[in-house]
């Protein structure tokens, strides 16, 4: 069973991303605040989620929480800053995005959510100082498999894996050949042809390894 928070305090985020390992395409993050003994029935984390189950959580997620937020990343930032970088700064801005503001923040991963290089990227939104001292303000604990254990980060894992799902099926209306709707730009066999025959979008990460070779 799935606990409520890592400390018992009100306003406490839980956050995640999702798209890391895919070849094209934003990385997504999701940040939420729940209320305390909230109890959503098949909550858990969204890679051990069907499609299906993720789709009709979402709605029930986002009305029973207090506060939620998603951002993508785009491909040529992440190109710029790195994937890890990022995931990062995906997930501050959805922190900035909650309204309240959390106490205290949970991540999944064994990375903090605020490194020493947080700030210094030059593309992208650029956090102002009244906003970086806000994300400097609040705690925040790395939890490794914590979308598998507290439901605040599972809650974001399904946010920002729905939302990512639906930004990659639209994508793949322009770009039908790479047949993101159902890959949603992981490196699979048959994306991997794809780029092969077709050549690289607007939407590929050039900084990743795009074919096996």
């Amino acid at each position: 069973m799935l606990k409520h928070h890592f400390l018992r305090k009100y306003l406490e985020a839980g956050t995640d991303e999702a798209g890391r390992g895919c070849l094209a395409g934003p990385v997504t993050a999701a940040a939420i605040i729940l209320p305390e003994n909230l109890e959503i029935e098949k909550l858990n984390d969204s890679k051990l989620l069907y499609e299906k189950t993720r789709e009709k959580l979402r709605p029930t997620i986002q009305e029973n929480s207090i506060s939620y937020s998603v951002t993508h990343i785009e491909p040529k930032i992440i190109d710029e800053i790195n994937i890890l970088n990022a995931s990062l700064k995906a997930m501050q801005e959805c922190i900035l995005k909650l309204n309240p503001q959390p106490i205290h923040i949970i991540v999944d991963g064994n990375r903090p959510l605020i490194s020493k290089n947080s700030f210094k990227n030059t593309v992208g939104k650029i956090f102002s100082d009244a906003e970086i001292e806000i994300l400097n303000s609040i705690p925040s604990t790395s939890i490794i498999k914590g979308d598998s254990q507290y439901m605040s980060i599972a809650a974001a894992s399904v946010l920002a894996k729905t939302y990512r799902d639906d930004y990659m099926n639209l994508i793949h209306e322009e770009f039908p050949m790479y047949n993101w709707k159902q890959n949603k730009g992981y490196p699979t066999k048959e994306h991997r042809e794809a780029i092969r025959k077709y050549g690289v979008t607007k939407y590929h990460r050039m900084s990743f390894r795009l074919l096996d070779e």
